[in-house]
């Protein structure tokens, strides 16, 4: 995948950097309300029982905090933290090797959970539910049957495709929340928070003019905020002002949506070279060099948020919203098809 700087997709200078800018308590976290209040519910519930809290499943878009809100609750909880993800857990040995490590009330985190293999994620249904471990090592006459107890835990799943998750998997978390993009006054309340804390000398209109580009996400916004500093060290007087702002976002080419060339190049492929849609996802991401994972994870969520892309029963099509961005003249053949395209909300593979 081509390397993006408004993608939420994790980067290593953001694993490097993030560190001290995520919140470590609830009361610090900013936006997500809901999510929020009902984890500190369920939690200060959990306190008052003397129980670890019930396991929970998080997902949406990359770069919305699910890894923090994992740390988070394992601080509110007084307990440690396990991190991992679905690709790093290949066997059932090394799943059980995990889950016996862990202590009374720790929270075990796995990122991406939705790629764990079918085997290895048959461990984990007794481990939620009993607290035990029960697998078949060996065949035939030689096989041996494993029954042991682990400590009482709480499992924090995140994944970006919820919709891929066994629904065996999926029932046994006590609580789902989906995390939604932020709205403007939130990322504004973020990247002056980022920026207070990195030292970056900043003006309102400044934070504005970050937050209303970062997409809706912490992570893109923080790096946003990384970019525009060195800007304004290297071409200003170190201070970010709305025009330093905008003069190194437009550097960067993004634009005052947060879209960037590639962003604009899946929508021009659907406009102009399939006539607005629809097209099926196979096929765009053919024409434009991506794999399809990358734009169901990493284009598409904010795409659709903006009102410009629609997944249709046959394929996606680009909105009169998109056409108006890129100052095209939108087709009549769209309107004359739009109750038929738009019945459902198809995949269009």
């Amino acid at each position: 995948m081509t390397e993006r700087i408004v993608t939420g997709t994790a980067r290593e200078e953001d694993l490097s950097s993030e560190g001290g800018l995520r919140p470590r308590r609830l009361d610090e976290y900013i936006g997500q309300e809901k999510v929020k209040e009902n984890l500190s519910i369920g939690m200060e519930a959990a306190r008052q029982r003397g129980e670890p809290f019930d396991h929970v499943l998080l997902y949406g878009p990359p770069g919305l905090g699910k890894t923090t809100l994992a740390r988070i609750i394992a601080a509110e909880m007084e307990a440690n933290i396990r991190v991992t993800s679905g690709p790093a857990i290949e066997r059932p040995g090394d799943m059980a090797s995990i889950l016996t490590q862990l202590a009374a009330g720790d929270v075990l985190f796995i990122d991406e959970i939705h790629r764990l293999g079918k085997v290895v994620e048959e461990i984990l249904y007794p481990a939620m539910e009993e607290y035990s471990l029960s697998w078949v090592m060996g065949k035939g006459l030689s096989a041996q049957s494993i029954n042991l107890k682990v400590e009482p835990f709480t499992l924090v799943g995140a994944t970006t495709r919820y919709a891929m998750l066994s629904p065996p998997l999926r029932d046994r978390f006590g609580t789902v929340y989906r995390l939604d993009f932020y709205d403007q006054p939130a990322m504004e309340a973020i990247v002056e928070r980022s920026a207070r804390i990195t030292g970056v000398p900043i003006d309102r209109e400044g934070v504005v003019e970050i937050a209303r580009r970062g997409r809706g996400t912490p992570r893109v916004a923080n790096r946003l905020l990384r970019r525009v500093r060195d800007y304004a060290q290297v071409r200003a007087d170190g201070s970010v002002t709305a025009e330093v702002a905008a003069k190194a976002l437009a550097l960067l080419q993004v634009d005052r949506l947060g879209l960037d060339e590639l962003d604009d190049r899946l929508l021009r492929t659907i406009a102009e070279k399939y006539d607005g849609g629809p097209v099926g996802l196979e096929t765009l991401a053919a024409s434009i060099g991506e794999e399809s994972d990358t734009i169901m994870d990493v284009y598409e969520p904010y795409l659709m948020k903006l009102g410009f892309l629609a997944r249709t029963p046959r394929g996606r099509v680009a909105t009169k919203l998109a056409y108006a961005h890129l100052e095209l003249d939108y087709p009549a053949k769209l309107d004359r098809q739009q109750p038929s395209l738009w019945e459902g909300d198809g995949g269009g593979s």
